[in-house]
C-alpha cells in the first residue's frame, strides 16, 4: 500500500490535534495536573500539527511541502526527547522550576497567552503519578511522536518505488 506523503501529513496534524484535545480533557475532565514537560509536549504537538497542516494546504507548492516533511519528523524527535527527558530525568526531581521545558513556556510567554492549554499546575514529580490504561502520560505522548516518524518514513519509502 502506498501512501502519500500530503496525505501523511493530514493525519499527523489530526492526530496532533487530537493528542492535544485528549490531554486537554484529562486535564480540565479529570484533573490531570501537567507539568512544565508535559506543557511543552502540547506546544511541540501544536507546532507539528499547525506545520504539517501547512505542508498538506500548500502540498502543491513543492518547496512548502519539503519544508514540512522535513520539519515534521524533526519536531517528532524533539517531542520524543521532551518525553524521554520527562519520564527518566524530570519525574524524579522535586521541582523542575527552571528546567530547560520551564524556561521555554516562560520565555515564550505561553502561560499568559493561552492559560487553558499552557498552564504549569504540577511539578514533575506529581506529573509522574498520572497514569493512563497504565502507562505514564509521557510514554503516551513519545509513542505518538515516533508514529508520527514511522508514518512519514513510510510514506517516503512507498513513494520512492
Amino acid at each position: 500500500m502506498t501512501l502519500k506523503p500530503a496525505r501523511v501529513l493530514l493525519l499527523i496534524c489530526l492526530l496532533s490535534f487530537a493528542g492535544v484535545a485528549a490531554a486537554l480533557i484529562a486535564q480540565h475532565g479529570f484533573k490531570v495536573r501537567p507539568c512544565p514537560w508535559c506543557v511543552l509536549q502540547r506546544f511541540i504537538f501544536i507546532v507539528i500539527g499547525v506545520v504539517a497542516g501547512l505542508g498538506w494546504l500548500l502540498q502543491r507548492f513543492k518547496p512548502a511541502l519539503l519544508a514540512s516533511l522535513v520539519a515534521v519528523p524533526l519536531l517528532a524527535l524533539a517531542g520524543l526527547a521532551s518525553a524521554w527527558y520527562q519520564h527518566d530525568v524530570a519525574s524524579k526531581m522535586a521541582s523542575c522550576d527552571r528546567t530547560f521545558a520551564d524556561r521555554v513556556l516562560t520565555d515564550l510567554g505561553l502561560e499568559e497567552l493561552w492559560p487553558k492549554v499552557f498552564m504549569v499546575t504540577a511539578s514533575c514529580a506529581d506529573a509522574a503519578g498520572y497514569r493512563l490504561l497504565g502507562l505514564p502520560y509521557e510514554i503516551w505522548s513519545g509513542a505518538l511522536y515516533g508514529l508520527f516518524i514511522a508514518l512519514l518514513m513510510w510514506a517516503l519509502k512507498s513513494r520512492s518505488r
